[in-house]
């Protein structure tokens, strides 16, 4: 017996897909399997020059729609237009990144070439003084400040009667950058919300809080952040602000420094100092950074609360307009340790418990209570 051979396996009968074109160069007829690997690796753009795919686009098999719908329209204008799509590379991808950190000094030309002369109308540079006040000040006071420097401290006093203009850009470059410094962030944050109340302001927009301060007091607070020295010792004064019993607003405080080194500028108390180093702005932001080292130390080392906050500001003003040369002496000796990498005069401070809001905190500026002195020193 021979053995059986196995059934011939039939073979499906392979059909071409004839396509007729009348361009020259057009890729000849071919069955599905190659023609799959020949469409392999090949651009999208290119794709549309292939008469196959065009002839599926308007007739598969001999039958073509009756009523072309705008869909399908549409879709063939997108297919028409593949290969002039072009990457997106401008300006969308660029919106992402985070802004451009401002120095001080860029703050302050911004200001040195702005026209202020509308708020430069409403400062007060000197305390009016009359009858025996004027006389004891004239015999006993301090000096005058030169006459080349006066304009230099009209400018401080101009910033101060500027407001907060979220429009600006330069504003909102200052604000990111005292947020992103103070809180090590690498994103830019709204200019408004409720991430500025953890930061001591009293509520989700800071311009409310600028009463009697101005813009001088964001650039405080700027001068604080952008010198590595004073940046520490703006960060733990934070880490004290957030201390579970001793707490307190931070920004808000800060802005009552920026009142302090306002009005101790304008009743020359800063005279001597300024013109000694022939200079204004360095001298009151030195005095500012050291009246606030000087409040937290106190605030420290005597367990002060938010409740204390009227009269240690009110008692420090009076320090600081005294002893405005003892101040500066303190801070330049903190900054020497911290450069040294010694122990700061803060110490460690542990935040034992969840920070209150500063609207939650009831805080006395230094604008809240009566002055010491007849002569009636209100700060702006």
């Amino acid at each position: 017996l021979t053995p059986l051979k196995p059934p011939a396996v039939l073979q499906p009968e392979r059909r071409h897909l004839q396509v007729e074109n009348g361009s020259a160069g057009s890729p000849p007829p071919c069955d599905k399997d190659s023609s799959a690997l020949a469409f392999r690796g090949i651009p999208i753009s290119a794709l549309k020059s292939y008469s196959v795919l065009r002839a599926l686009t308007t007739e598969a098999n001999g039958w073509a729609p009756a009523v072309v719908s705008t869909e399908v329209l549409r879709a063939q204008e997108e297919w028409e237009a593949v290969d002039n799509i072009q990457p997106e590379t401008g300006s969308q991808a660029s919106s992402d990144q985070p802004g451009q950190l401002i120095s001080f000094s860029e703050a302050l030309q911004h200001f040195q070439t702005a026209d202020l002369s509308s708020f430069k109308k409403r400062i007060q540079p000197t305390i009016r003084r009359t009858g025996l006040a004027a006389l004891r000040h004239c015999l006993f006071g301090p000096p005058k400040l030169h006459q080349g420097l006066r304009e230099e401290r009209d400018l401080v006093l101009t910033i101060a009667q500027c407001g907060l203009d979220s429009r600006d850009p330069v504003h909102g470059r200052v604000l990111q950058t005292i947020y992103r410094k103070l809180t090590g962030s690498k994103f830019d944050c709204a200019l408004h919300g409720d991430h500025w109340e953890d930061l001591g302001f009293q509520g989700a927009n800071p311009a409310t809080d600028l009463r009697g301060a101005g813009f001088l007091a964001l650039l405080h607070l700027l001068y604080l952040v952008m010198d590595s020295k004073t940046l520490l010792m703006a960060q733990e004064i934070l880490r004290l602000s957030r201390h579970h019993i001793q707490q307190f607003p931070f920004c808000l405080m800060s802005v009552n420094i920026t009142r302090i080194a306002i009005q101790a500028l304008r009743e020359d108390c800063l005279s001597r100092e300024c013109n000694r180093q022939q200079k204004v702005i360095p001298v009151v932001n030195s005095f500012y950074a050291a009246t606030f080292l000087h409040l937290a130390y106190i605030w420290k080392t005597q367990q002060k609360t938010i409740s204390d906050s009227g009269f240690v500001l009110k008692d420090l003003e009076v320090l600081a307009k005294k002893s405005p040369r003892r101040l500066l002496k303190t801070l330049e000796s903190y900054l020497a340790g911290v450069s040294k990498g010694q122990a700061s005069l803060l110490g460690a401070q542990k935040c034992c418990g969840p920070q209150a809001h500063a609207k939650e905190l009831t805080f006395t500026g230094v604008c809240d209570l009566l002055p010491h002195s007849s002569e009636g020193t209100w700060l702006i």
